[in-house]
């Protein structure tokens, strides 16, 4: 059973396994130094659909076939799916889950939802709410622009701070059958504000969030940075990442040495001009679900803090002038 670790740590002693994961990018991200551990990359990102978010629904129903493909699973074995997006009424897992038939409990954790459905799946499992519990989430670069920013057509000038909004998607499912990847513990994440309003520099509004959780997680653990391989923050990106090693650094916590970002991972942020690096719902879980699981997989990493960053904003809120509320969550995952 799941049990309290210090103050806001939820501990998963009895062992909660991922026992299998699939990672699915589009064409940009399949150009990218990651390219070669995706399932799944496709070379057009409509995906032979008619709109953009027709292909993204595409993207979490291949990934959610595909993991039960891998884990020789059906359908009907799953006791409940926790999925999410960044559109509106989370349409992508929706109507892309929906001839699944499994019972859906949908997320909305922005950028984080990756983190959050898997910290569901785990502490449902961990408490014998489910046998058997999924995560998928997803993102697509042409749905997040229309619904967040500007007219693709309109071709506008992308601020240095910006990011780009990664064409992908990962899903993950757990059980307490035993496999190579326990999950040990989880830290929920609490809202941060430090009152950033610009829409172009995520990073920013992110980064306290990520130092917030991360540090409650290292003291409710009593461990420092150290102790892990890789501390692994969801898309900050560039600018982010930077402002986070900062925010940590003023209360005497250096995570440089062990700290990498998935948007700083998944493209060439140079030679492919994407400014501060990769964003998104599909950024972390592809990169999370690929690349990461393969790796704990295989022992060449041991022990991962995975925090993955959210920004909780819609269009209408930035309209208005609010500024950028931000949440990050936590996963202590060890190769077992």
């Amino acid at each position: 059973m799941p049990i309290r670790i210090g103050k806001d740590t939820i501990g998963l002693p009895e062992g909660v396994f991922v026992n299998a994961s699939v990672g699915i990018a589009g064409k940009k991200e399949k150009e990218g130094p990651l390219g070669k551990y995706f399932d799944v990359a496709f070379n057009n990102d409509k995906l032979g659909m008619k709109t953009w978010e027709k292909a993204e629904s595409e993207l979490q129903n291949t990934a959610v076939r595909i993991l039960l493909r891998k884990a020789a699973a059906a359908p009907e074995s799953i006791d409940v799916i926790f999925a999410g997006d960044l559109l509106n009424q989370c349409i992508s897992s929706t109507y892309g889950l929906r001839s699944l038939k499994i019972p859906l409990l949908g997320q909305f954790g922005a950028c984080s939802t990756m983190a959050q459905t898997l910290a569901m799946a785990a502490i449902f499992t961990a408490s014998g709410a489910a046998l058997r519990a999924a995560a998928v989430t997803s993102s697509h670069f042409c749905t997040a622009e229309r619904q967040f920013r500007l007219p693709i057509e309109y071709g506008g000038q992308r601020s240095p701070t910006a990011q780009w909004t990664v064409t992908g998607a990962g899903a993950a499912l757990v059980s307490r059958t035993l496999s190579p990847v326990r999950i040990n513990a989880v830290t929920v994440g609490r809202i941060n504000d430090l009152k950033v309003k610009d829409a172009a520099n995520m990073g920013a509004a992110m980064a306290p969030a990520a130092a917030d959780t991360i540090s409650r997680f290292l003291k409710d653990t009593n461990t420092k940075p150290t102790d892990y391989d890789l501390i692994l923050t969801g898309d900050l990106g560039r600018v982010g990442s930077e402002l986070l090693i900062k925010l940590l650094n003023r209360h005497g916590t250096d995570i440089s040495p062990v700290h990498n970002d998935c948007g700083l991972m998944i493209y060439d942020i140079e030679g492919q001009d994407v400014h501060s690096g990769g964003s998104g719902c599909g950024c972390s879980a592809s990169v999370f679900c690929s690349y990461i699981m393969q790796k704990l997989t295989k022992g060449e990493l041991k022990n991962v803090l995975f925090a993955a960053t959210g920004a909780l904003m819609s269009p209408t809120a930035s309209q208005q002038g609010e500024s950028i509320p931000s949440i990050a969550h936590l996963i202590s995952l060890t190769h077992s």
